[in-house]
């Protein structure tokens, strides 16, 4: 999936400025897709320019003049292709792996302090997606809320961040436990 596809797909909840989009990115597209504010521009940028998004300039007193972005009809088709394609198959390309398959040779310290960072950092993350999952739900069993949402891709991206940090906890506590 590309930066590209992400980005159409924040922008179907409506306009944005690329500010927005970041901030959306953090909250809710981070448990799937992760890009940084200047990826973000560069990508905006590239997509007005194919016709893929608009941008219209919204002036500001006392503050830089910002561009709110538009999915527009051959942004909306560029989406509908890219949900008939097979997805590739995902590869994991993670440092802290390489790290791990080396701790016989390294020093195990370091890299057990590194897998404790992940793991901190994976249940805060955690802690987010929880608390989101929260407001979505707003008090309605998943069920029932499935069942009334008027977009459930947004939840059912946000269940696999959950599954995907609960792994990754567990999988941190497994190595600190192991090389103890």
């Amino acid at each position: 999936m590309a930066l590209q596809e992400a980005i159409l797909v924040a922008l179907t909840h409506g306009e944005a400025s690329g500010y927005d989009l970041a901030k959306a990115f953090d909250v809710s597209v981070a448990n799937y897709w992760t890009a940084t504010a200047q990826q973000l521009y560069k990508e905006l940028d590239k997509m007005a320019e194919d016709g893929l998004v608009t941008a219209r300039v919204v002036e500001q007193e006392r503050r830089p003049n910002k561009r709110i972005f538009s999915i527009t009809p051959a942004g909306r088709r560029a989406l509908h292709e890219s949900t008939t394609r097979t997805p590739k198959p995902t590869a994991i390309r993670d440092e802290l792996l390489v790290q791990v398959e080396a701790i016989d040779h390294g020093d195990t310290d370091a890299i057990r302090s590194a897998v404790a960072a992940k793991l901190h950092a994976s249940e805060d993350k955690l802690a987010r997606y929880e608390r989101r999952r929260a407001t979505m739900l707003d008090g309605a069993d998943e069920a029932a809320y499935l069942r009334t949402a008027n977009r459930v891709g947004p939840y059912l991206t946000l269940t696999r961040g959950i599954a995907f940090e609960r792994e990754n906890i567990a999988w941190c506590r497994f190595v600190l436990d192991a090389t103890a």
